[in-house]
């Protein structure tokens, strides 16, 4: 049964979505038996027209959900669009095994079988004692609240805060995927996972009726010894030409995993990097060493300050602490003590300045309350001692949680100085000292012209900020300053004074550094939590690198961009942003699954890096798995003679040595699959991975075929992520569907229509469930409809002969218009587009035509035919498993329809549409002229209503062409019209030439330039639709021939038993009738004629109305 929503009753028949789900699994029988989508390249060397399409193969700890779906629908519509057009068409699709997720999991699944048991019994959560905890907890914090300073100041909440409710745990995860307790044991293996999820996803590409080849699927790490040897082929060759190197940088890492972190190893904080700062060393003085401090007295101890300013150090006056912030006092390698938060120091102790790497020795831990009124020596302060005092706005999880202050260049530091002078009850809360405060006054270091030699006080009071609570305004006062202090800041003092901040930023901070003063420290931009559930740090690791980002490797990645389609502009510049800032990707790791380094076995390949060319292992999958997506059968050669020497020849072209034992068939076969298919034409991929994956695919592929850039990528076509109705997908929410579960509910065909219908830019798209259902009730409703016409066209009533009929021919080439319009936005992927003109506006074409023969029986045999043929041709993509019943079940063809080639149309012709909308749009225009002239007059101050009139004939009055300033406008159009490009000039420009004409002459020119502007603009988009003819003073179809041949269709439609066409100047008689009944027949122009419709009272109506009785 389907899923029942709000106002569903659960009994609803489900009959229609059962006759498309019997149809899917015919469809599928008929394409495996046939094995419809195998498709092999030719041997002989012959080009012909191919598709090589590819989507990231997605990641192996869960089921596929309808955001996969949605991303891999825009492949398998393009790929089903190519292979029904004829062209020799490779879909393939692979599981990515590798990296730290799995191996992650496993291990979560271990370790809770360890402590809890098998089953685990996990502990129950007392709601009440949680309850009981919360309110104590927010009864606390009023409390504090009412304790607040009069000064009204607020502590920003640090975002690290304590997480309430239940652990989430691994079985749980695994039983919500459906996954029995008895069945999850074996997860505690990392390997079974890639045994258990593959297959299960396999089965719901081919349910979801993807045409993919299935001969080409793999899974990637050690466990495929094939695939692994193409992976250490591909970075023997990177590090043969210098890609690779190993140094020591830094990068986001997990502490509890031991080794870099990247994107697909993360929970969350995807393409989140290293932020640097300065680190200053502001010394204390012994003096102040007393109270909590004192057992850090006769020590070296500095408050660190993480800065990205060195240049303003001069001119510091303080440094702040925020008062309830838990601070420590840290030892590094060389003895002296920093003081800072504990989670800087845990990221310093992976960065070389500790005794021990990842272990921070804690000498003493404090609130910040102990280090105000601390007395320090600042690195560069033109002031020699400075103060620690409070700020209550400093947040704990960014930096170290000590702040320098320059109130000379900092709006806040200024506001904040500011508001400590001048209200000394917060000074006596905080136990500050007046000579802490009161004689430090502002010491100007960079001049900026704007503002001149102290930016903050200046800024401040233009925006009128009072005090430091005022973020909004603090915030636009630092981005008006902060950028031009680097642009336009000159140095006022030091040994810098008169230079450039721009040019002497770098050397500050390097003469701190090299003075012992300030050391390099780094931390994540914003949180990062691994998979395995640590928060990560930055550490300066030893390993590989890939280069990105070095000079000559850019250069070749931008011009592989250069000449690839992108699909949308905004996907454009997103890739050459990330070309701009991308540099050094840490590349090997020591955890999880994957490939050893060839060179380095101590590491693996990450998963980033492991899957940027895999797309042309798809080409000779086939030929070294056999059709095991494991590599375990084996059906031509082992793994081991797969050497890196093979590979070249294969992949490269290389003559391979005449000692080396290979098949020289196999090598053949391989090289002509690889040299066919590639370079692939289109990727297809969600917008968030062209910061990592989609960019380093061009980097590698610049790279490995560096002399050869017929094997670059043609495109890569990148989409938002999918909302299911206009709601995130979450399994929290319950917004969530699995791909099987989507099947299941709705059919392929109709989740399939309805993820056509979703969107194609590169925003979020939308998934409706009542589009989905709206789909199941369409396309059997149109099933029933082609059985009941094939049957009338078999018949002996069926309507044959010459197709001469204004409908017919109006029909034919709405068809026409359908075939063009349905292939360009194939062409282009705008595949919601597509299916509007392929299925909705032809099939409302249809209908109309339906209407005007007066039913199905009266439709021509010939064009009902084609419609039907080609309505489902131009749905095979969408609809591939109806369409296949339609094609071989209804109408009786040879072959699949997967393969029957794309419709053939004429030439559509613009003026036979621009007639047939004509006649719509007259026919809607006369229905609600006749209720208005049938309108009874209202009386004025109330009373009767006149008698009821009815309206049974009507005239009508065509003018023949365009005359005076219409004329004069079209004569102008014509001029400016460039019929190569379908395109004129500003509408200015044409304006101006208008008011250069004679009509500028006119008595009552305003007048006309107000009909000017809608008249002309309308002109010009009928010329850009139909051409130049549009710009004549006649109509380019016969107005009046049309209306005489489609009198009787008026008349039905319209419920007239008389229409006359007339032209606009004769018959006086009927002229001077519709005058006198003020229709003005001389206003009537091409396209606008004049309706008289001929009114007389409703007698019937009159009679029914009167009461007899009396």
């Amino acid at each position: 049964q389907r899923r029942t929503r709000p106002g569903r009753t659960p009994t609803m028949a489900t009959a229609r979505r059962d006759t498309l789900l019997e149809l899917q699994a015919k469809a599928q029988k008929k394409w495996a038996d046939e094995k419809t989508f195998e498709v092999t390249a030719p041997r002989d060397g012959s080009k012909p027209p191919k598709f090589f399409g590819n989507f990231p193969y997605p990641y192996m700890n869960g089921m596929l959900h309808l955001g996969h779906a949605f991303s891999l629908s825009k492949l398998e519509f393009a790929s089903a669009y190519h292979r029904l057009k004829g062209d020799e068409t490779l879909f393939p699709f692979a599981f990515h095994c590798t990296g730290m997720p799995i191996k992650a999991s496993a291990d979560k699944i271990k370790n809770e079988i360890a402590k809890y048991g098998n089953p685990p019994a996990f502990p129950v959560v007392d709601e009440a004692e949680a309850e009981k905890i919360a309110a104590e907890k927010a009864a606390e914090a009023a409390k504090d609240a009412a304790n607040k300073d009069p000064t009204k100041f607020a502590a920003k909440k640090s975002k690290a805060t304590a997480k309430a409710g239940t652990q989430t745990y691994q079985w749980d995860i695994m039983k919500s995927s459906g996954i029995g307790d008895d069945e999850i044991p074996p997860f505690a293996d990392p390997y079974h996972w890639l045994e258990y999820f593959p297959p299960l996803a396999k089965r719901d590409v081919t349910a979801m009726g993807c045409q993919v080849d299935w001969r080409r699927s793999f899974i990637t790490t050690d466990h495929n010894p094939f695939y692994d040897a193409f992976v250490r082929w591909q970075f023997n060759t990177l590090k043969k030409i210098g890609k690779v190197i190993k140094a020591k940088r830094m990068a986001v890492y997990s502490p509890l995993d031991g080794q870099p972190c990247a994107d697909h190893d993360r929970a969350s904080g995807e393409g989140v990097g290293p932020q640097e700062y300065t680190l200053i060393k502001m010394e204390a003085y012994q003096e102040s060493l007393v109270g909590e401090l004192a057992p850090l007295a006769g020590k070296k101890v500095y408050l660190a300050a993480a800065t990205l300013r060195p240049e303003t150090m001069y001119g510091q006056t303080n440094c702040w602490v925020l008062p309830d912030g838990d601070y420590g006092a840290f030892e590094m390698a060389d003895g002296s003590v920093l003081v800072m938060c504990d989670r800087a120091a845990r990221n310093l102790a992976y960065q070389e300045h500790t005794s021990t790497p990842g272990v921070s020795v804690k000498l003493l831990g404090f609130k910040g309350q102990a280090l105000i009124g601390c007395a320090v020596k600042s690195p560069l302060a033109v002031l020699p001692k400075i103060y620690c005092l409070p700020m209550l706005t400093i947040l704990m999880n960014k930096g170290t949680g000590v702040v320098t202050s320059v109130p000379s260049d900092s709006p806040a530091d200024f506001m904040a100085l500011s508001d400590l002078k001048a209200k000394p009850p917060m000074r006596e809360k905080f136990g500050v000292k007046d000579e802490w405060v009161m004689p430090f006054e502002v010491v100007p270091c960079v001049r900026i012209e704007e503002f001149g030699d102290a930016c903050a006080p200046v800024v401040c009071e233009r925006l009128k900020i009072k005090s430091q609570n005022d973020k909004v305004k603090l915030e636009e006062a630092k981005h008006q300053t902060y950028l031009k202090g680097f642009t336009d800041g000159v140095m006022l003092l030091g040994a810098f004074k008169g230079k450039p901040v721009k040019e002497v930023k770098t050397t500050i901070r390097d003469v701190m550094i090299d003075a012992g003063e300030a050391i390099v420290y780094s931390e994540p931009e914003k949180q990062v939590m691994s998979r395995s559930g640590d928060e990560c740090v930055v550490a300066l690791t030893d390993q590989w690198y890939l280069e990105y980002g070095e000079e000559q490797w850019r250069a070749r990645a931008e011009k592989c961009l250069a000449g690839m389609n992108t699909y949308h502009d905004e996907a454009r510049r997103a890739f050459e942003s990330t070309l701009g800032w991308l540099r050094q990707w840490a590349c090997s790791r020591s955890f999880g699954l994957g490939t050893r380094v060839p060179w380095d076995a101590e590491f693996l390949i990450e998963s980033l890096s492991d899957s940027t060319i895999y797309m042309a292992y798809y080409t000779v999958a086939h030929l070294l798995q056999g059709g095991d997506m494991y590599g375990k059968t084996r059906p031509s050669v082992s793994a081991e003679q797969m050497t890196d020497e093979v590979w070249d020849a294969v992949f490269l072209g290389k003559a391979l040595d005449a000692g080396v034992d290979f098949p020289a068939e196999l090598l053949a076969e391989m090289k002509a699959e690889f040299e066919f298919w590639y370079p692939f034409d289109l990727r297809v991929s969600g917008k968030d991975l062209i910061q990592n994956h989609l960019t380093f695919a061009i980097y590698n592929h610049a790279a490995i075929w560096e002399n050869d850039e017929s094997k670059w990528p043609r495109s890569f076509r990148t989409n938002g992520h999918l909302l299911l109705n206009n709601e995130k997908m979450s399994k929290s929410t319950g917004n969530f569907k699995t791909l099987k579960q989507s099947i299941e509910e709705y059919s392929s065909d109709a989740m399939r229509f309805a993820l056509a219908d979703a969107g194609d830019t590169i925003e979020d798209a939308n998934f409706v469930d009542d589009t989905a259902n709206a789909a199941i009730l369409r396309l059997t409703k149109e099933l029933v409809w082609i059985e009941e016409m094939l049957a009338i066209c078999s018949s002996p009533e069926a309507r044959s002969g010459s197709i001469d009929g204004f409908a017919d021919r109006v029909f034919s080439n709405a068809m026409d218009v359908a075939i063009e319009a349905t292939k360009n936005n194939y062409e282009k992927m705008m595949f919601r587009d597509a299916l509007k003109s392929g299925f909705y506006d032809l099939q409302s074409a249809r209908d109309a035509y339906r209407v005007i023969c007066g039913g199905d029986k009266h439709m021509h045999l010939d064009l009902a035919m084609r419609y039907i043929e080609t309505s489902t041709l131009l749905l095979t993509p969408f609809c591939p498993h109806t369409c296949e019943h339609i094609w071989g079940g209804l109408l009786k063809k040879e072959g699949s329809v997967t393969k029957a080639g794309f419709p053939a149309g004429k030439e559509p012709n613009a003026v036979l549409a621009s007639a047939a909308k004509y006649l719509d749009e007259t026919c809607a225009s006369v229905r609600k002229g006749i209720v208005k002239a049938c309108a009874p007059p209202k009386k004025k101050g109330g009373g009767e209503a006149g008698a009821p009139k009815v309206c049974r004939a009507a005239n009508v009055f065509v003018a023949g062409a365009f005359t005076g300033w219409r004329a004069t406008c079209l004569a102008i159009l014509r001029e400016k019209f460039d019929a190569t490009r379908s395109s004129f000039p500003p509408v200015s420009e044409i304006l101006d030439a208008v008011k250069s004409s004679e009509l500028a002459q006119a008595a009552d020119f305003k007048n006309v330039m107000k009909q000017v502007m809608p008249f002309v603009k309308f002109k010009m988009t009928e010329a850009q639709t139909m051409g130049a003819g549009a710009l004549n003073e006649t109509l380019a179809f016969d107005e009046r021939a049309i209306l005489t041949e489609n009198v009787e269709h008026i008349k039905k439609v319209c419920d007239l038993s008389s229409v006359r066409v007339l032209a606009a100047d004769e018959d006086a008689d009927a002229r001077a009738a519709a005058e006198k009944d003020g229709q003005k027949v001389d206003q009537a122009t091409p396209g606008d004629p004049t309706w008289h419709y001929l009114v007389e009272e409703d007698i019937a109506a009159k009679v029914e109305d009167m009461d007899i009785g009396k």
